[in-house]
């Protein structure tokens, strides 16, 4: 099992940024691969970022490349996400996650662990 908490959330204006972290608890870090999930009232949950187990390899979410910038630290089982340039859009519960594939995945159905989510909201 891994145990995953996000935290860094809160209340931001438009064009600030803020920084998701999410610390991992459980078997070794370094097997997973992470990504971050956001979810709106009343849409779908949203694949934002993914970085694979190495490091290596990231992928983004088209609404948020450019902005965003996910990476992680395996000495601290940690995971993060840099959001600049934050938008109202953006406002959402944000959610990491983790996988036990080698390369990056965008597919929610694919990861394994979540955690509890971290509330984002932008305001203008």
């Amino acid at each position: 099992q891994v145990q995953l908490v996000e935290s860094g959330g809160g209340l931001v204006q438009t064009g600030g940024s803020l920084r998701l972290s999410c610390v991992a608890s459980g078997r070794t870090f370094s097997s997973y691969g992470l990504g971050w999930f956001r979810q709106a009232p009343g849409k779908e949950r949203e694949f934002v970022a993914a970085i694979s187990r190495g490091g290596g390899q990231t992928d983004y979410g088209d609404s948020v490349k450019g902005r965003f910038t996910i990476s992680r630290d395996n000495a601290k089982n940690t995971v993060y996400l840099q959001m600049n340039s934050l938008k109202t859009d953006d406002t959402a519960v944000y959610y990491c996650a983790a996988h036990p594939y080698y390369s990056t995945r965008a597919d929610e159905r694919q990861y394994n662990y979540w955690g509890q989510g971290t509330q984002v909201t932008v305001s203008s």
